[in-house]
């Protein structure tokens, strides 16, 4: 009879988390890819000790951050397709507390991360300990308590007991499509070092399949009937097509049935941008071919997406007065919006057996032909913004078009927060799945290096372009110590506008003047409204270790850009950027809603504006 293994809870949940594999499609390989940590008091003496042990397959990796280091596990799972996963582990108190932002962006994106923070003592002996917040109400809350409303699984192991059942637990959940989410399982201290003897079949080798669910047929044979009714039906591809793998399938179909593509955030890069279907993106930051045919569209088909206000355009993108939804999504919450038609299942099988119910039925040609101008019409104002040679400063378009041209097909460009999402959104030319990162379900500032270190983890062999205003910089730079500490080659494109110069355009649209949006130094007026704030970009990033350069003009960007593809390591080109010259909206609206009663005739005169726009919104569940 084999001996009873005897390990402390810490060493136990590193020889488990090494021990688990997933299946898709016959291919099986690890799902933890690594760990992450910053060790404190509340980790170091349990935790600590056994990552120090810890079982081969499992890299440690040491970040800079407590909140950077889960959006690099954020990413470094997107990159993935969801097919693996990294753990970050904290000391009690603020290493814990910095993870939150993180964490909610990973559970809102649906992206899987394992947070492993340090906990009080289960005993209570020193009570209270070190950085322990003392709840009046009850002995047993700690800080850790934060994440429940932000994780998919919340638990915390007071007993070793317990460890069995909740890794299991966090397993279902990190690997299953519909729920999967940051997951957190808080370690007392006194916990994480006190051995017991496990059951060996813990630590057995163990495969969790992800299969691909299938639709009901019923539901299928309904979608494909409102489908042949339709003139005029308009897909929204959105983030589960590529986590699916599903581009193929969405090729397919849009190919046999001649109906155009739409793509969310998420979804960009579903087709590539050449492709006769795609029309590019959707919704607010849509393009005008997308979002005039979206307006039109009697029956929309929606892949793998949430449909946020930014898709939607607050409700407002799809017009037709009695349009209809058919929904494909392995969330059940999802594929029931917008009173829509539920396809509740993989994005692949789903879009293969509506294929073959439609078989032999395909959009009108008139149809098919309004299509093909609007597209063609949107690709010349791409062109336009791509060659604007506006001066003396460059416009962000033109930064954004000269990065384009000189990234190779299989490159990624990576972005999160800004106006930049915005523009990327519209111009960016996607060429292969997965060319196109954006962290938009939460626009978090401070995920863009972070998470071009997690894709460029995850997908080693491609070029990264991180894409990075000076206000997110500023939140979250630290980043570029760790990917030079990695030998990791990083392209980061920093763009100064002085200041948060999407929340400016913003706030000048409801009449607030960019108020607060400017860095500028405080005037004898008392107000924030003197001179610029000069920061030197360049020099910051070269002291944690990048090549850092300026460039200020077309052929200075192209020259930084051509010597950053030929060079190993992290460089940094900061490009100051015309903050005013902005690219515009297409054919949609967003919903912010602007000061009912104000002393300011510009705030006055936007309200106005807000309530006749809300006027045409027709509301819809």
């Amino acid at each position: 009879m084999a001996a009873t293994p005897r390990f402390t809870v810490a060493q136990a949940l590193f020889r488990f988390l090494a021990a688990q594999h997933v299946r898709r499609d016959g291919r099986e390989h690890p799902f933890f890819a690594g760990v992450f940590g910053i060790f404190g008091h509340g980790n170091v003496a349990g935790i600590g000790e056994a990552l120090l042990h810890r079982p081969a397959p499992l890299p440690f990796f040491v970040p800079r951050n407590e909140q950077a280091m889960v959006h690099t596990a954020a990413a470094f799972a997107k990159a993935s397709n969801r097919m693996r996963a990294l753990a970050c582990t904290t000391s009690i108190g603020p290493g814990a507390t910095n993870m939150i932002t993180a964490a909610a962006g990973a559970t809102i994106n649906r992206l899987p991360v394992l947070l492993l923070p340090g906990d009080i003592f289960a005993t209570r002996r020193p009570d209270p300990v070190l950085q322990q917040l003392e709840y009046a109400a009850s002995r047993d809350a700690s800080v850790n308590d934060c994440f429940k409303p932000i994780s998919r699984y919340w638990d915390r192991i007071n007993r070793p007991e317990q460890l069995p059942s909740a890794l299991l637990e966090a397993m279902r959940v990190l690997t299953s499509p519909a729920d999967t989410g940051a997951v957190t399982l808080a370690f007392p201290q006194d916990v994480q070092a006190e051995a017991f003897d496990f059951a060996p079949n813990l630590f057995e080798p163990r495969t969790w399949t992800i299969g691909r669910n299938r639709p009901d047929g019923a539901a299928v044979g309904a979608a494909a009937a409102a489908i042949r009714q339709s003139s005029r039906p308009f897909i929204v591809a959105g983030g589960g097509v590529l986590y699916s793998e599903a581009t193929g399938a969405l090729r397919a179909f849009a190919e046999a049935t001649g109906v155009p593509v739409g793509e969310t955030q998420a979804g960009k890069g579903a087709l590539p941008f050449d492709h006769p279907q795609a029309v590019g993106a959707v919704g607010v930051t849509g393009t005008s071919a997308a979002n005039r045919l979206a307006r039109d569209a009697d029956v929309v088909i929606v892949v793998g997406t949430r449909l946020s206000d930014f898709t939607t355009a607050s409700k407002s993108a799809f017009a037709a007065e009695r349009v209809r939804f058919i929904a494909i999504n392995v969330t059940e919450l999802d594929a029931l919006k917008h009173s829509a038609l539920p396809l509740v299942g993989d994005a692949r099988v789903s879009l293969e057996e509506l294929q073959a119910a439609l078989a032999g039925w395909r959009v009108s040609a008139s149809y098919a032909s309004e299509m093909c101008s609007e597209k063609r019409q949107w690709e010349q104002e791409v062109d336009r913004i791509y060659h604007l040679n506006h001066s003396p400063v460059i416009s962000q378009g033109e930064v954004i078009g000269l990065l384009n041209e000189a990234a190779d097909a299989n490159a990624v460009v990576l972005c999160a927060a800004g106006s930049l999402p915005g523009d990327l959104h519209k111009l960016w030319r996607t060429r292969t799945p997965g060319g196109y990162h954006l962290e938009y379900g939460y626009s978090c500032m401070g995920y863009e290096i972070a998470g071009g270190l997690g894709v460029k983890m995850a997908q080693p062999e491609r070029h990264v372009y991180v894409m990075v205003g000076d206000g997110s910089y500023l939140m979250m730079a630290q980043e570029i110590a760790t990917a030079v500490q990695e030998g990791l080659t990083l392209t980061i494109l920093l763009l100064d506008n002085h200041g948060f110069s999407s929340i400016g355009g913003l706030s000048q649209s409801v009449g607030c003047d960019g108020f607060g949006t400017r860095y500028r130094r405080r005037s004898a007026s008392g107000e924030l409204d003197g001179s610029t704030v000069e920061i030197d970009f360049a020099a910051n990033a070269a002291s944690m270790g990048a090549h850092a350069e300026r460039a200020t003009s077309r052929d200075e960007i192209t020259r930084a850009l051509a010597s950053a593809k030929q060079r190993a390591g992290v460089s940094v080109i900061v490009i100051p950027v015309d903050r005013e010259q902005r690219v515009a909206g297409y054919d949609s609206w967003w919903d912010v809603p602007v000061a009912e009663v104000s002393p300011l005739s510009n705030v006055q005169t936007a309200r106005e504006t807000y309530e006749d726009a809300r006027r045409r919104v027709r509301d819809y569940l």
